[in-house]
């Protein structure tokens, strides 16, 4: 597990815990945001984990508001 590992689940967990779609959707595309100028520079991996980790804050965003939408 590395630094970055460890930043995601810390950033996760705060989000989980705010319960804000719109905070994970920020997030997430913040991660993509990061994740651009990494690719150009040919560096993979951590790129790719930027994406992986967008994905994740997008898919509890889109859970968070299907849970919204059923209350109401």
């Amino acid at each position: 597990m590395k630094i970055q590992d460890l930043f995601f689940i810390l950033i996760f967990l705060f989000v989980f815990w705010r319960r804000s779609p719109r905070l994970a959707t920020i997030i997430g595309l913040l991660c993509l945001l990061l994740a651009i100028p990494l690719f150009k520079f040919w560096i993979f991996f951590t790129a790719e984990r930027l994406t992986w980790y967008a994905a994740a804050f997008f898919a509890y965003a889109i859970v968070l508001l299907i849970i919204n939408e059923l209350k109401s």
